[in-house]
């Protein structure tokens, strides 16, 4: 739970309010994407840096790009927490600078292994 903010009437003490209201549960989404699955639009750029628990052998994220819908799926064969060892989108090497943005209708396949 994420709280705006925490009562310090005494009849309230301690309580905490407007857990889902306020602009704290967009910061937690943007967190878990963004920081923990790794997931980050730049400019026309996928960037896919997932920093997890060592425990999470795979997860698998859907990501839509204008009418494009790209299929994410992340494995993590050696149980590390972090550092990709290869992109391939639709069978093909994804350049160091990112999964491409293509606004073309399809649906991409997005593999990534960590190690």
């Amino acid at each position: 739970m994420v709280v705006a903010d925490v009562y310090s009437a005494e009849e309230h003490l301690g309580r905490g309010g407007w857990t889902w209201y306020t602009g704290s549960s967009g910061w937690m989404y943007r967190l878990g994407v963004e920081a923990i699955l790794g997931l980050r639009k730049t400019g026309d750029r996928l960037r896919i840096e997932p920093c997890i628990p060592r425990e999470w052998t795979s997860y698998r994220m859907t990501y839509q790009y204008d009418e494009t819908v790209y299929e994410i799926e992340v494995e993590n064969p050696e149980s590390v927490n972090r550092g990709v060892k290869a992109i391939l989108m639709d069978g093909e090497a994804v350049p160091e600078d990112g999964v491409p943005l293509l606004d073309d209708g399809d649906r991409h396949k997005v593999r990534v292994t960590l190690g």
